[in-house]
């Protein structure tokens, strides 16, 4: 395989270079852990039916800085790791090799281990017999998959408590009589001011970033 890549035409390896670079958004976003917290994020806003506030832009905003923050240490190694042959041999096909190696590691640890089987069995192969033998193509479906289950159950333990402030709202306006008044109108205010109160922010903030550490 080094062969193959030291002997690669230097035009080829620029084609592959740009096409990684076509790339880097998906990768930013789903497979970092930009994935959970822009989902969260987009799920709190829903559970409190705040429609446009904050903007969409401040979500993704807030997503990627939090992003940055937590994988800070893995962008550190990738670039390390992915220099070194670089200033050796000065290929970028092996520096990106090398350097996608962190990104794989930190995926594995945030990876359910039953969703990377079912896409290592999938290809029909010997099993690995360590997880240098399996590539970041089978860590990085298995890594969304367990991404998005994670953050739908952070979601839905953020959805219940509006829910219920919405029935109770619901059912007080029901035994009032008001039937044409809107219960999320009546609402909204003390999902806000509960929200403030427990300084839910800093709560969902800090729950999402240590559940990487």
């Amino acid at each position: 395989m080094d062969n193959v890549i030291n002997n690669l035409n230097p035009v080829l390896q620029m084609l592959i270079v740009m096409t990684v670079f076509s790339l880097l958004p998906f990768v930013f976003c789903c497979m970092t852990s930009f994935l959970r917290f822009v989902i969260v994020f987009s799920m709190l806003k829903t559970a409190m039916g705040t429609q446009q506030v904050p903007p969409a832009i401040v979500i993704i905003g807030l997503a990627m800085i939090l992003t940055f923050y937590t994988m800070g240490s893995t962008f550190q190694k990738m670039y390390e790791m992915g220099s070194v042959p670089y200033n050796k041999s000065q290929n970028v096909i092996l520096a990106i090799e090398e350097g996608s190696k962190p990104l794989k590691e930190f995926m594995m640890k945030q990876t359910r281990e039953t969703d990377l089987a079912f896409f290592v069995e999938l290809q029909k192969k010997e099993p690995p017999k360590s997880p240098d033998e399996i590539t970041i193509w089978q860590v990085a479906p298995a890594y969304i998959m367990s991404e998005l289950k994670t953050a739908f159950e952070i979601g839905f333990i953020i959805f219940v408590p509006f829910i219920v402030l919405d029935l109770v709202v619901a059912n007080i306006l029901l035994a009032l009589g008001m039937f044409m008044l809107s219960p999320t109108i009546i609402s909204l205010p003390f999902k806000l001011l509960i929200f403030i109160a427990v300084d839910g922010w800093a709560l969902i903030v800090q729950g999402l970033v240590t559940s990487y550490n």
